[in-house]
């Protein structure tokens, strides 16, 4: 009897275990069934071919454009983690699914940092780079509620932000270097059609989560740009950045800011408008007699002028080519004259100051800077306005381009040589453009640009057309 006992309980024994090592081998190949999935060779595919092209490019440039194409293709291996992932995790909740996106918003932050600070070399370059990569974000696309577009719209949507960056390479080394241009070609083909056919094919209307798979999601996958740390007694760590690309707070617990504060207050029936002022007419800027219409000139102060916390301020011209303006913080007398056509100006984090370039140069750009002024005569190839708040810009000659990019306040004055000028801008807000009148001591008349548009289809395509304001 005993032995029959025994008999049994060692048949049993061996059972388990057979079924024990059999688990465990289904948990190790987990990862090569995901992998085998058509979704994920074809993001493979996707990797090896656009991606190799745009890393064969760079690779010829090498410097910071190769630095910003290896951190791209870091981004597109933690996402093709992050779909191996999904394959075999149930949907998380917003908690989850922000530390399920955390190592892809790592590398995100990786390349937005490379733009960050004095503008460095390549900067249209960089600055694509890291603008493209929020494409990438669509695998954050839970449901209509969730506040995305879809992920095919996401993907078209963000590559337009980078676009703008984009075309300026193409321009620039049209007939200067291939290679800058086959590296810009590559990056958009592998935005559109490249990631936008893939989410098309596989994922138009989000990732696909496993129902029947793990509840947990860890931390990190296998390439994160950020490996675990081993244990030590350091101090602890600093505080986490700001909130980025991907959040786990849904955003109606959020107190509301801006223009959102504004309309749930108007929605709350409260009598919102009982505290405004009226405008009276010598309110109005065209009664105003501080306002002249022209940048201030040259004037001298008597007081000292206040510095930048961000460093030391600078006007200098460095190895002979570039003019370098930082740091002048109300300084109303800043003036470059010994210039000429081969230099190119450079204005970083000016503060209530007025600079004057009196000959022609390459090229001006004003970056980061707020209640600036900036008169110059002539430019060879461009004046670009960057990052800015506030500023105007007065040509007294003549210059082929003028772009504004994410700037808010901005007032261009174009004398009559310039007015042929081409003005690109891209998303700005408050831009005025201020021409000369039809006599020599006339006023200047004053145009606005539009900053809204309206799409509609017809005839197989989108028309844009400027919105255009009529008030009685």
């Amino acid at each position: 009897m005993e032995e029959r006992l025994i008999q049994r309980l060692e048949a049993a024994i061996g059972r388990l275990e057979s079924l024990s090592a059999g688990s465990r081998s289904v948990d190790l190949a987990g990862g090569e069934v995901a992998a085998a999935d058509p979704s994920i060779s074809a993001f493979e595919s996707l990797i090896e071919g656009y991606v190799g092209r745009l890393s064969a490019a760079a690779e010829k440039i090498g410097g910071k454009v190769l630095e910003a194409t290896k951190v791209l293709k870091e981004a597109f291996s933690v996402q093709k983690e992050l779909l191996v992932r999904v394959k075999q995790s149930q949907k998380p909740d917003l908690t989850g699914l922000a530390e399920f996106l955390k190592p892809l918003n790592e590398v995100i932050m990786k390349a937005n940092a490379l733009t960050e600070g004095r503008r460095p070399d390549f900067f249209n370059h960089l600055k694509a780079s890291a603008d493209s990569l929020t494409a990438l974000a669509w695998i954050a696309y839970s449901g209509k509620d969730c506040g995305m577009s879809l992920p095919i719209a996401h993907v078209e949507e963000s590559w337009q932000m980078a676009e703008f960056y984009n075309n300026k390479i193409l321009v620039e080394y049209k007939n200067k270097d291939p290679n800058h241009t086959e590296w810009a070609k590559a990056l958009k083909e592998l935005y559109l059609p490249g990631l936008r056919d893939y989410v098309k094919s596989f994922y138009p209307l989000g990732p696909v989560w496993n129902p029947t798979g793990k509840t947990t999601v860890s931390t990190t996958p296998s390439t994160s740009a950020t490996p675990k740390a081993p244990p030590s007694k350091l101090p602890a760590p600093p505080p986490p950045p700001p909130a980025s690309l991907f959040t786990s707070e849904p955003s109606s617990s959020r107190p509301k800011e801006g223009m959102a504060a504004v309309f749930q207050e108007i929605s709350s029936g409260k009598p919102v408008t009982s505290g405004l002022r009226k405008v009276t007419n010598d309110m109005k800027t065209k009664n105003r007699a501080d306002r002249t219409g022209v940048v201030g000139g040259i004037e001298k102060e008597g007081r000292s002028p206040a510095f930048s916390k961000a460093g030391p301020p600078k006007l200098e011209l460095q190895m002979g080519r570039k003019w370098v303006v930082e740091n002048q913080i109300g300084r109303k007398n800043l003036v470059i004259s010994d210039c000429d056509s081969k230099q190119s100006v450079y204005v970083f984090g000016c503060k209530d100051s007025v600079l004057q370039v009196q000959g022609k140069v390459n090229n001006i750009t004003v970056d980061k800077c707020t209640k600036m002024g900036i008169v110059f005569t002539d430019v060879v190839a461009a004046c670009e306005i960057v990052n800015c708040n506030g500023v105007e810009v007065q040509c007294q000659g003549s210059a082929p381009t003028i772009s504004v990019d994410n700037t808010g306040g901005c007032q261009l004055y174009l004398s009559k040589d310039s007015l042929q000028a081409s003005i690109t801008t891209a998303k700005s807000s408050e831009i005025n453009v201020l021409i000369p009148g039809g006599s020599a001591d006339g006023d200047w008349v004053e145009h606005a640009l539009p900053q809204q548009f309206i799409h509609t289809y017809k005839d197989g395509q989108f028309v844009t057309h400027p919105v255009s304001h009529s008030g009685g």
